[in-house]
């Protein structure tokens, strides 16, 4: 702890010890004021600015110190000086006191209790920033809630301080004036109770919820606003219509039909969108061809003299082709009508938040979610559109291998896809512009994945930014700089793989007037400014992933068609992800990276892969699960695992994190043996390790020795 807060908290323990010690709280009754009354009203006769100072000074003192008084304070404010003079005096010195009250514990408990419970604060710190002064102007008003709770509570938050003191001051007016002016009565009153009867309490409760209700009201009217100028149907033909038939969309239908709502779907391409057709479901199938013909080099490794696979590149990838093909039932036009969702394939358009118009026909609907997805982003380089290119949408169409292959980007997609072609045998150059691929995972993370691609001949360029494409004597080139130094690359074709770009063009959000900003704005509940229309999924972020986009479904349509009885807003505590490389890499929650910048302290646990029996067994003796946890405590922060099937492994540790277990918890579970699953609990066993309670085990030490008779 700083020499500050060191000595803060020894004043504040001195003061208060003091105030209990010496019994002060008996000069803070009502009886002893009355009885010492006179004489101090004298006083103040006498010395007025005096009495003003010193009992400005002794408010601030007990307020800001949160201790017992305050209430009878300002009851003797009123005897004193006068309804008029009495509120000042006590507005201004309350204030005072309790923003001293709020900073002491800023200053002492904010950080360490936001780095403890930072991830679970986080939705009332976001909001908080967004709506701080009208949630404690709601708590100001209602003097039944402590008010020294709240300048406690408050100081741990984002709120800033100037924000803090005028709306304090304003908040605690009405019921300064109220305890002010009873107190110019002070003869008839025998306690607080006779001052804050029911109905007074009701009044100021009601009072509290005005700035609720009226937030409400200004809701529904900048709703009317957004909408005025629209006519709106009598009736609709429908309760909700769906633009995209990818992940988002799908199982926003599937959800909406399920509790029978009239839903229609609108695809203007292919159902399934990205995941089935151009992302997920090809990548993977790809990879794991690309993967057998790897494992066929590591024959020794299993005990056996050689082994080889003899392949076309062509017919790999017409098996990609029919993979799609198997899973493309389960998204398919027929499958959905079943389910009773409307689907119709064709080009939406968004004419008016009530109508949409496909085919020719204008379809009328309560509610509408865009589900557009998004599309591979292509850097405007110059000589890229002469050399031709590639993409994660359209690489799935080549059927003749390239014999180099340079793939600009270190992502998840960039990677996965490199280390594909590499095992497949082409040459693959891949061009990073950081220091290293992979850039959201931590530096191990990285160093392990790059000494694999390394080792299987990927030929890695970081630290080299691509600036044009050429073509000279009929051969493409690429042209990087390195660190003030030209690179000039040799290849056949060239993948981009530098993130997407949400698909918000082209459908009517333009001329509509919906808030876009590189994805569609939406609030928590998935709205855009447009009460009734939604987004979900890529197009709206803030995860390009298809289980986030799942997961925003079920909100999408909950809200959308429910609107107005019920809402739910998104919860992002627990997102996961994995990268298909091999390794696969496999996350929840914070890395070392994240949480040095977010300031999150953090123990790490580990347990390196290689240890595990089920991958000695299996020749998959690589990688690590970290694990990274509250200091001194169990409760799991977020976790990283570099391994085989780290995709399968990450699951445990989801729910573990989403439903409040610690790796007590998991160490407990039993785990079958010999699994890859079983290095969770290894890991679990290796925390509970470093927290043994040493001084209980040295005294059970001893009990054991006693019973021995030694």
């Amino acid at each position: 702890m700083k020499k500050s807060k060191i000595a803060l908290v020894t004043v504040i323990a001195i003061l208060i010890t003091a105030y209990f010690l010496f019994d002060l709280g008996q000069y803070f009754n009502i009886d002893y004021f009355k009885s010492q009354q006179a004489e101090i009203e004298a006083y103040y006769s006498a010395n007025p600015l005096l009495t003003i100072a010193l009992f400005f000074i002794l408010y601030i003192a007990v307020t800001g110190l949160s201790l017992p008084g305050a209430a009878i304070m300002t009851l003797m404010a009123g005897a004193i000086f006068g309804l008029f003079a009495g509120t000042i005096i006590v507005s201004f010195a309350s204030t005072l006191g309790a923003t001293i009250a709020f900073l002491a514990s800023r200053h002492l408990l904010r950080d360490s209790i936001q780095r403890q419970f930072g991830d679970k604060l986080k939705t009332i710190n976001d909001g908080i920033e967004k709506d701080g002064a009208f949630y404690l102007f709601t708590l100001r008003l209602v003097p039944a809630f402590p008010f020294f709770v709240i300048n406690l509570l408050m100081g741990l938050t984002p709120i800033r301080t100037i924000t803090y003191f005028w709306v304090s001051q304003l908040g605690m007016l009405a019921g300064t004036i109220v305890f002010v002016n009873a107190g110019t009565q002070i003869a008839q009153i025998e306690s607080l109770s006779g001052i804050l009867s029911p109905a007074l309490l009701l009044s100021f409760v009601l009072l509290g919820l005005f700035p609720l209700i009226a937030k409400k009201i200004i809701n529904m009217v900048q709703a009317k606003k957004v909408l005025k100028g629209y006519s709106k149907p009598a009736t609709f033909d429908r309760n909700l219509v769906v633009i995209g038939g990818g992940s988002a969309g799908l199982v926003t239908a599937y959800i909406a039909a399920a509790v029978k709502a009239k839903v229609t779907l609108i695809e203007k391409h292919k159902m399934g969108g990205d995941c089935l057709n151009t992302g997920c479901v090809p990548s993977k199938a790809l990879i794991r061809s690309a993967r057998f013909i790897a494992e066929q080099k590591r024959a020794t490794e299993l005990g056996m003299k050689s082994a080889s696979v003899d392949f076309d590149f062509s017919d790999v990838m017409a098996r990609v082709q029919r993979v799609i093909k198997t899973i493309e039932p389960h998204d398919s036009v027929a499958r959905y009508r079943e389910l009773g969702v409307d689907v119709i394939e064709g080009e939406a358009k968004i004419t008016s938040p009530y109508t949409v118009e496909v085919n020719g026909q204008t379809l009328t609907t309560r509610n509408i979610v865009i589900a557009t997805g998004a599309r591979p982003f292509v850097p405007p380089l110059p000589g890229l559109d002469e050399v031709g290119y590639l993409t994660s949408d359209n690489i799935w169409t080549l059927r003749e291998q390239p014999e180099r292959l340079v793939v600009l980007g270190g992502g998840p997609i960039g990677c996965e896809l490199a280390q594909s072609f590499a095992r497949l045998g082409t040459l693959v150059i891949q061009v990073e512009l950081a220091e290293r691929l992979m850039g959201r995972e931590d530096p191990d993370v990285s160093a392990v994945v790059m000494a694999r691609f390394i080792a299987e001949g990927v030929d890695l360029r970081t630290s080299h930014q691509a600036k044009a494409f050429c073509i000279e004597n009929g051969e493409k080139i690429l042209i990087c700089d390195n660190k003030g130094e030209e690179v000039r690359i040799p290849f056949d074709q060239v993948l981009i793989a530098l993130g997407r770009a949400a698909n918000i063009t082209g459908f009517g959000l333009e001329e509509l007037g919906v808030t876009v900003n590189r994805t569609v704005t939406v609030n928590a509940l998935l709205q855009t400014n447009f009460p009734n229309i939604f987004a979900a999924g890529d197009v709206a972020g803030p995860y390009q992933f298809t289980h986030t986009a799942a997961h925003q479904a079920w909100y999408a349509a909950v809200n959308s068609l429910f609107s107005g009885f019920k809402a739910f807003k998104v919860d992002y505590r627990v997102i996961p992800w994995a990268t298909f490389t091999d390794p696969e890499v496999a996350r929840v929650g914070l890395n070392e990276t994240e949480a040095k910048e977010k300031g999150v302290e953090y123990e790490i646990t580990t347990y390196g892969i290689d240890d595990l029996d089920r991958a000695i067994t299996d020749e998959e003796t690589h990688g690590f699960i970290k694990v990274l946890t509250v200091p001194g405590k169990d409760r799991i922060l977020g976790v990283t695992i570099v391994g085989a099937h780290a995709g399968e492994l990450i699951a445990e540790y989801v729910t573990a994190m989403k439903h409040g277990l610690g790796l007590n918890k998991i160490l407990g579970t039993i785990h079958i043996y010999p699994t890859m699953a079983e290095a969770n609990k290894y890991v679990a066993g290796n925390w509970k390790r470093a927290h043994a309670p040493h001084t209980l085990l040295r005294w059970v030490e001893r009990f054991h020795t006693w019973r021995r008779g030694a």
